[in-house]
């Protein structure tokens, strides 16, 4: 099996080291994280013009049609530059839900002006009660008339703050944790009876508990068919989460390469650390849950666009371990060979640390999909 990137992804990546090397430090990034919405519309717009919003999408709708390799090449500069503009939020998720399951028309006229930067989405498919079963959903939605009228709670909403429109999971028939019975609803961010609270989430991101009371949307607001949007969420998530485990690979990178750089420049006993045998070792073991992530998010990238679903699920659930895994030795390491520093706030390891975290509980956690890989 061929893991090489072909040519225009080795160009895309390039392109996005510029980026990050003139245009996105740390210090650039905490201030946007902490003010105002989050990130920069600015960063946004320029995302657009770059043409990132449009990789995942086909070319008929203004896309380039790259796919889930397109994904990793920019997930994992989104990694490495921990960046806070909502790719994840508008494009993975939303965005290729709108393609997955959306009419022709509502393709043209939502993935348009959203890779040309103009429109942004967000989906809300997670309840309290449902850890990481997407079949579970008890927000409801009665059809009434030419409507729907929706009720119920929507939690962790990333970046619904400055979404135009909100993708909602809903159940229309059947029971609570039935997969049939699920149908998808457009509803705008500002609608009569939706009430939210925004907060900052651990990694600096931005996330939203969601309210329905009584929300009223037309008919036309439905995404794909009638109570049967379960297989579409399920396959836009699973590509969701081979996208989270290509970030991985980017911020697993910055922590290593920041600790080989650390341990260069701090001397100990009047040599460089980077000197001692032991601690070399423990940065061969940081390189090599690298390149192994990298392996398993690639595969996984690649079984996700074959579109076999058994197979799919399967690999990308064995990155996600994965992950897991890498997660709890790579950030220790890290944060042990930094000393005291490694646990600052003013230190950008911590953040990679904290991201790290992050993707480790995104759909579904090592135990969840240690679990779903057994199982399959």
């Amino acid at each position: 099996m061929n893991l090489e990137l072909s040519e225009e992804m080795i160009m895309l990546q390039d392109m996005l080291s510029k980026f990050l090397n003139k245009q996105y430090s740390f210090e650039q990034r905490q201030t946007l994280s902490r003010n105002g919405i989050g990130y920069s519309e600015d960063n946004w717009q320029q995302f657009a013009d770059m043409g990132l919003l449009g990789v995942p999408f086909d070319e008929q709708y203004g896309g380039f049609g790259f796919g889930q390799m397109g994904l990793v090449v920019v997930m994992e500069a989104i990694g490495k530059g921990l960046i806070v503009e909502p790719y994840l939020a508008s494009v993975v998720l939303a965005g290729q839900l709108i393609q997955q399951a959306g009419s022709e028309a509502q393709k043209h006229a939502i993935l348009e002006p959203l890779i040309a930067g103009e429109f942004k989405l967000s989906f809300a498919y997670v309840e309290r009660q449902s850890r990481y079963n997407l079949a579970d959903v008890a927000c409801q939605a009665e059809k009434q008339g030419a409507q729907f009228c929706i009720n119920g709670n929507k939690s962790v909403v990333f970046n619904s703050e400055t979404a135009d429109k909100i993708i909602v999971s809903v159940r229309t028939s059947g029971e609570t944790i039935s997969q049939s019975g699920i149908s998808l609803l457009l509803v705008d961010k500002d609608a009569a009876g939706l009430s939210t609270r925004h907060y900052e989430t651990v990694d600096g991101l931005r996330a939203s508990e969601l309210s329905f009371n009584n929300v009223m949307v037309a008919e036309d607001a439905l995404v794909g068919a009638l109570g049967n949007a379960y297989e579409a969420i399920q396959t836009v998530i699973d590509s969701a989460t081979a996208a989270v485990c290509a970030e991985g690979i980017g911020v697993i990178a910055q922590l290593r390469e920041k600790t080989v750089e650390y341990l260069k420049t701090r001397k100990q006993f009047g040599q460089a650390l980077s000197d001692f045998q032991v601690l070399q070792h423990r940065c061969v073991d940081m390189f090599m849950h690298e390149e192994q992530m990298r392996s398993l998010a690639y595969l996984a990238a690649i079984k996700v666009s074959d579109g076999e679903a058994v197979e799919s699920r399967q690999s990308v659930s064995a990155a996600k371990v994965y992950l897991g895994d890498a997660r709890t030795i790579v950030a220790e390491q890290a944060a042990q060979l930094h000393g005291g520093i490694g646990v600052t706030d003013e230190l950008d390891v911590v953040h990679y640390v904290k991201r790290l975290t992050m993707l480790n509980s995104l759909f579904g956690d090592r135990d969840f999909h240690m679990q779903r890989f057994c199982e399959a």
